[in-house]
């Protein structure tokens, strides 16, 4: 699980960090939510939800849009490892938008 999920959090912040929202920037808003986000075993997403809102709807509807762009083509199927026992994964991560305009995740 550990490689995909570090695969998983390189690709988010890339894109993340590409498609920064413009008004966050403009307006200098910064923040962090924690998110989830389930993948299915073909590697496209089932379902992200917001399980603690930044308080700023910009950086919110910022994070579900980068999953999207993320998950495009799909985060890669499980490895035979993790797809013999597991249908869906879910991955639950602390969202930073930082002041230096870029997305990191813990």
């Amino acid at each position: 699980f550990a490689r995909y999920i570090e695969d998983w959090r390189l690709k988010v912040e890339r894109v993340g960090t590409l498609n920064y929202p413009e008004a966050a920037r403009n307006q200098k808003i910064y923040g962090s939510l924690v998110l989830t986000v389930s993948i299915k075993s073909d590697g496209q997403v089932e379902n992200v939800e917001i399980n603690r809102s930044s308080g700023q709807r910009v950086l919110d509807q910022a994070a579900l849009r980068i999953v999207e762009l993320a998950g495009t083509n799909g985060f890669g199927p499980f490895p035979p490892d993790i797809s013999k026992d597991t249908d869906i994964l879910s991955i639950t991560r602390t969202w930073i938008f930082t002041r230096a305009d870029q997305l990191v995740t813990e």
